[in-house]
């Protein structure tokens, strides 16, 4: 298999270096065709990899800089100022085509702003899309939801081109045969929703090659109706905060009600590894690994609080993309639907 090269920006993110290092350690021994470059700081690096029995490994290179992005930082300011910093740095890599891929656990809108003006979008894609696989009822499967934030106001175009972007990464990365594309909106009925909704509806009836289903509701994301979930970034991140939310207060309720007599004591500690398990597929860790799709190259976004197993979920996801080369097929896709519509 091709060696393949990913660049990691170690200083984003809330938990610290050593979970990005400690991650990297987990990739790098798991799949030894991978080089990683890691952007950061050596006098931090250097401890954490000599700890991860990763010294002068020959697939592990560092490129220093001591600055890095605030995850409080307006991404207008961390675009403009911090030129060096290791998430710009590990960008420069892909765009000079160091490094097929980008992970980064940091500032969301810094790295939407850095990868969108240091990478560009592909040709025909008006803007670039947070994307992320989510749980559904069928554990064997998945639903790709698009966008999750970097576009508040998306127009019927934008969302057309979502869903063409979504139903190549389903089809490539999860490998599914003609995924299902469904909008998100406020009712099953063609006449609900918006008009910028409706158009991106017409639009996508339009393309063959689309598996377009029609409108779903926020109460079927999970139900395996569609592989693919489109929205615009308010309402998409919304959607998933709340989901996470939810999964958080059921586990919290069970754990205190369990806790309020010897009876619910003993039927809880036997029902703790069964609402575990129940739980776990929304688990944000389970999931990790959000990808800017739509640009000149792969971006892929990590939780900021992301534990070990969640940013090196991250890294397979980067791996998955670039193996699979998703660019490409996304700007051959866009150009078949362009022709159908000349």
């Amino acid at each position: 298999m091709t060696d393949l090269t990913l660049a990691l920006d170690i200083m984003g993110g809330d938990q610290g270096p050593h979970i990005i290092i400690s991650a990297a350690a987990l990739a790098i021994n798991s799949m030894p065709h991978i080089h990683l470059i890691l952007c950061g700081d050596s006098d931090i690096i250097t401890p954490q990899l000599a700890k991860n029995h990763l010294s002068e490994h020959p697939n592990i290179s560092i490129i220093h800089t001591t600055e890095f992005v605030e995850m409080t930082e307006k991404p207008s300011a961390a675009l403009r100022t911090k030129k060096n910093s290791s998430m710009r740095l590990a960008l420069n890599l892909v765009k000079e085509g160091k490094a097929q891929a980008c992970v980064s656990a940091g500032n969301t809108g810094a790295l939407f702003a850095m990868a969108h003006v240091t990478l560009k979008t592909l040709p025909g894609v008006e803007r670039p899309a947070l994307i992320t696989s989510l749980p559904t009822h069928d554990e064997n499967k998945h639903v790709f939801m698009l966008d999750l934030g970097a576009n508040v106001v998306c127009n019927s175009e934008m969302l057309y081109q979502f869903g063409i972007m979504g139903s190549v990464l389903a089809e490539h990365v999860d490998e599914v045969e003609n995924p299902r594309v469904a909008l998100l909106n406020m009712g099953e009925e063609d006449n609900k929703g918006s008009d910028h909704i409706k158009f991106a509806a017409t639009k996508l009836q339009q393309n063959s090659q689309v598996n377009y289903i029609g409108f779903v509701e926020g109460n079927d994301i999970f139900t395996n109706k569609a592989e693919v979930i489109v929205c615009d970034g308010f309402v998409g991140n919304v959607a998933l905060k709340t989901c996470e939310g939810v999964a958080r207060l059921l586990y919290d309720k069970l754990k205190s009600t369990s806790k309020r007599n010897l009876f619910a004591k003993i039927i809880g500690k036997l029902l703790t590894s069964s609402i575990k398990k129940l739980l776990k597929p929304l688990n944000p860790d389970q999931y990790n690994g959000a990808s800017l799709i739509g640009l000149r190259g792969i971006v892929v976004k990590s939780h900021g609080n992301a534990n070990i197993n969640a940013f090196y979920a991250a890294i397979i996801e980067a791996v998955k993309e670039t193996e699979r080369q998703v660019p490409e097929k996304i700007t051959k896709r866009l150009e078949q639907g362009l022709l159908q519509r000349s």
